[in-house]
């Protein structure tokens, strides 16, 4: 549990940082302390919680306008991924992880630019369904966030909501499939003094690093994204 709730706060902070990245931590650590099924609907609890908390922090620099229907298709894929999990055995899981890396490593090489926005509805809803299925979107929700052409401040929020609403979608159907057991939320109560620290932390990293050092940054966690999942592979 101490090892868990270690990783969960790093992941905040990169989380709050970055805009995304959380699961780029969290989920290959939680996958192999509980297995890949049960990993991925802690991992799914402990964003959702935090995602709050990011939220509030980056509450003032939410586009809500821009990010509303980004947010909606990401929430009905992960709907569907996780509804998909629920009745998916341990294998079917760990195979879905290795799809993901094949779709993510074909869209990351051919979107290193701002996609066009016909494109971007697409890849929110595969983004939450990859999220609700495997644990993470890899890059698919970071480029159907950058289709917005936002500033980093505005970036950062619109991920924090895209994340919350998709995170959340993953627990609740999670929940209700009757997978999150007494240690999952033993985790999560361990883990809530951290969130909100874990974000004003994160916000502080982003207000006071460049542009630069902060598309250094992105983009450092979506080639994490390619390179984790690759590794599955």
């Amino acid at each position: 549990m101490v090892f868990a709730v270690l990783v969960a706060a790093i992941a905040f902070i990169l989380s709050a940082a970055a805009g995304m990245g959380g699961s780029l931590v969290i989920v290959p650590a939680m996958v192999l302390l509980f297995g890949a099924r049960h990993g991925i609907v802690l991992s799914a609890l402990l964003l959702a919680c935090n995602n709050v908390a990011k939220v509030a922090v980056y509450w003032k620099t939410i586009p809500f306008g821009k990010s509303l229907w980004i947010l909606s298709l990401t929430m009905a894929g992960a709907f569907v991924g996780s509804s998909l999990l629920i009745k998916a055995s341990e294998r079917v899981a760990y195979v879905g992880v290795v799809i993901a890396v094949v779709l993510g490593l074909v869209l990351e090489r051919k979107s290193w630019k701002p996609i066009d926005q016909t494109l971007s509805p697409v890849l929110a809803f595969f983004a939450g369904a990859t999220s609700g299925f495997t644990g993470t979107s890899g890059p698919l929700k970071g480029m159907a966030i950058r289709s917005l052409r936002l500033d980093r401040m505005h970036f950062v929020g619109a991920a924090s909501l895209v994340s919350l609403g998709g995170d959340m979608t993953k627990a609740i159907v999670f929940s209700r499939g009757e997978l999150l057991d007494m240690t999952a939320w033993h985790i999560v109560l361990a883990s809530l003094p951290f969130m909100p620290l874990a974000s004003l932390m994160g916000r502080q990293i982003n207000r006071q690093i460049g542009e630069r050092a902060y598309a250094v940054l992105f983009w450092t966690v979506m080639a994490g994204y390619t390179v984790r999942l690759a590794w599955l592979w």
